[in-house]
């Protein structure tokens, strides 16, 4: 795939052809600090979700001296209030206004899939920490695009081995309509194989969940299994263990997690969850990590924060393997497929299609000695396991 250099590049080139500006090389010799705008949503009932992500990437930062490989860094926090038109709105502003050097973050599948176009085009790399839709893991790769997190699929089909594990036959499903909603369908019943005895999408701002727990009560499964972060989550678990249906196993993905559990409590005791990490992973940089989160922040990081801090560490480990350049976007691309950090995963690595290869866990909420609630490993699920649309990929070579 060829580079083409976008107007605003062609512009910064040619002024610095005429003497205008310092060439590159130079400006990065004398410290010129590295620009990252990082998209978390800060508005709405979603806010909690893009604070952790916020936080996280900040607090690898702040361990990093504020600093990528040496060099200064200016973070550029971008809200996108959920809103795929101002998500575009204000990371153009970034790419043209303020020249970023990378942009890292997003919570939402549909925030991801309304800026992956400008970002890439503009020869841009991409860091998403969360959102991982399966629509740019297979033919939709991009050299451009790395994920820190997964493929949407992978943290469902988790769970979708757990119930078939656990021997439930009839397995009622429930995810809002949009594209991680659709992928949280699809992961589930790419390992369950029994019957979804009926299958729901709801809006992505619902929060009476009162019509669709009349239908559980009636279907009686033996298990539900939900996809719903956020508010939705916190909406969906009050209202579930209200309505005397905590009998039934409650299977889900990003619905109890360290995001929303300071709003659940002791609603969501017990429920499942499935994930790549957990606060309570026992490794030297997972003890720092949630330690130091904490002391920051006063809060218990959940999978949002975990896999920012990541990238933080990735992206340090990249631009010191470069020496500092960006220019070479082929060398700098292959710096960050090296992937030459510690996780707080444990192994890590990436795939061909840039997408993670890692373990994954089945949780279970529960409250610590000091009061808190957090997810905790039961046991792992699935071992280096690579992404279902990764055989699909055909990433170029060179960019």
């Amino acid at each position: 795939m060829a580079f083409q250099i976008p107007a605003f590049r062609r512009r910064t080139l040619l002024a610095t052809s005429t003497g205008l500006l310092a060439a590159p090389a130079v400006l990065q010799a004398q410290g010129a600090p590295i620009k990252v705008g990082l998209v978390a949503v800060q508005t709405g009932p979603q806010a909690a979700l893009g604070t952790q992500l916020r936080d996280g990437w900040m607090l690898g930062m702040r361990q990093l001296n504020n600093q990528l490989g040496g060099r200064p860094v200016e973070t550029i926090v971008i809200d996108d209030e959920l809103r795929p038109d101002v998500a575009v709105t204000k990371v153009r502003a970034a790419l043209e206004r303020d020249r970023v050097d990378f942009i890292v973050g997003v919570v939402f599948s549909n925030i991801l899939a309304a800026i992956m176009r400008p970002v890439t085009e503009a020869g841009t790399f991409l860091i998403s920490t969360n959102a991982g839709p399966s629509t740019y893991a297979g033919r939709g790769c991009n050299p451009y695009f790395f994920t820190t997190s997964y493929n949407n699929d992978q943290v469902h089909s988790v769970m979708g081995q757990a119930a078939q594990d656990a021997g439930y036959r009839r397995v009622f499903l429930m995810t809002p309509n949009y594209q991680a909603g659709r992928d949280a369908m699809a992961g589930f019943k790419s390992r369950f194989q029994g019957t979804v005895v009926d299958e729901v999408y709801v809006p992505l701002t619902q929060l009476d969940f009162s019509a669709e727990l009349a239908r559980i009560a009636s279907l009686r499964p033996d298990a539900i299994f939900t996809f719903m972060p956020g508010g939705l989550g916190v909406n969906l678990v009050r209202q579930y263990r209200q309505a005397g249906l905590a009998n039934i196993p409650f299977l889900s993905t990003f619905t109890v997690d360290e995001a929303t559990l300071p709003a659940q409590g002791e609603a969501a005791l017990g429920f499942f969850s499935a994930a790549s990490w957990a606060p309570n992973m026992d490794n030297p940089v997972n003890r720092r990590f949630v330690s130091e989160f904490e002391a920051a922040f006063n809060y218990v990081p959940a999978t949002y924060a975990a896999q920012s801090y990541d990238a933080a560490n990735m992206l340090n480990a990249a631009v010191r393997r470069v020496g500092g350049n960006l220019t070479d976007k082929n060398a700098l691309r292959a710096a960050i497929a090296a992937a030459d950090f510690q996780s707080v995963r444990g192994p890590f690595r990436f795939g061909t299609n840039q997408y993670p290869v890692q373990d994954f866990w089945l949780l279970r909420v529960a409250r610590r000695p000091d009061g808190k609630f957090q997810t905790e490993t039961v046991r792992r699920v699935l071992e280096a396991n690579v992404d279902p649309w990764a055989a699909e990929c055909r990433m170029p070579a060179r960019i």
